[in-house]
């Protein structure tokens, strides 16, 4: 089996519709997708949709952004029951705070001699919850200001660069939480990819581990073969899961094609085991995986 558990549509920063994502998934020889957009799920129905009709393997979820100890972390939340609550009130935070940084960042572009207006936003981000630096770049791409979105986050958007603009994020533990009462099990997403090796070390990781994280998105483009082995290495030392994916983003994101990296298919069923346990304790009806 062919399983990659990390995929974004245009719901949030993707550049496929969640229906495209998932042709393409089937397209490219996978037998299990996961569609998991930045902080909502309005992408389920469409990809379940199409599921059904292409005859694939699909798994419900979302990336969350988290903050915790000063530090940016993307934990994947799977198959959590999206009308809980909490977990529908501490999302609606998160988008909110990804739209209203636009504004300033549109402004501090303007403040450069960049002529970018929020319809030019509009125009290039159809259909997503919400609107981000993503778009941002894609909108700086259309007006020709950079090549690709990769040019507009080293020139423009990120930290430290003229047109950053920081925003919320909900923390770490919380969100775990919140998952965790929705039914869900909760991965931390490239885990070195953001703060760079060993941060977070084992140490941390295993704090989290006791707190309910189930795993470790170890093999990612964003870690070199020595990080994959170290983080291996930390998960089976914690019990943790191990999962590989893509981080699919269609054309918005080079070198991420659908199944560049996989998650073996015992882990997979680990996973799954675990997210069982969390709906039971939950009490929820949460979504079950869709099979061909």
């Amino acid at each position: 089996m062919r399983i990659d558990l990390h995929t974004h549509s245009r719901a949030s920063d993707g550049t496929d519709t969640p229906a495209e994502l998932v042709r393409a998934a089937a397209g490219a020889g996978l037998d299990v997708v996961a569609i998991t957009d930045h902080d909502t799920a309005t992408g389920w129905a469409e990809a379940e949709e199409t599921a059904r009709e292409v005859g694939i393997e699909l798994v419900r979820g979302m990336e969350v952004s988290t903050r915790h100890q000063g530090a940016g972390v993307h934990l994947l939340a799977y198959l959590p029951d999206p009308t809980h609550a909490g977990l529908e009130q501490a999302l609606a935070k998160i988008l909110a705070g990804r739209n209203s940084r636009v504004p300033a960042m549109l402004e501090r572009l303007r403040t450069h001699g960049i002529a970018i207006q929020a319809q030019d936003v509009r125009r290039v981000s159809p259909g997503t919850a919400a609107t981000g630096r993503p778009h941002v770049a894609d909108a700086l791409v259309e007006l020709g200001v950079v090549s690709d979105r990769t040019e507009a986050f080293r020139q423009w958007l990120n930290p430290g660069r003229p047109a950053y603009v920081d925003r919320y994020a909900a923390g770490l533990l919380d969100v775990m939480a919140v998952v965790a009462e929705a039914g869900g099990v909760s991965v931390i997403a490239h885990p070195w990819g953001r703060r760079g090796p060993d941060q977070p070390d084992e140490a941390e990781i295993a704090a989290l581990a006791q707190a309910g994280l189930a795993g470790l998105e170890v093999d990612h483009q964003d870690h070199g073969p020595d990080d994959r082995d170290r983080l291996r290495a930390i998960a089976r030392n914690l019990g943790l899961v191990v999962t590989g994916s893509s981080d699919y983003h269609g054309t918005g994101k080079r070198d991420h094609d659908l199944g560049v990296n996989t998650t073996a298919p015992e882990e997979y069923a680990r996973l799954l085991d675990l997210a069982a346990a969390a709906a039971e304790r939950s009490g929820r009806a949460t979504p079950q995986v869709l099979r061909p």
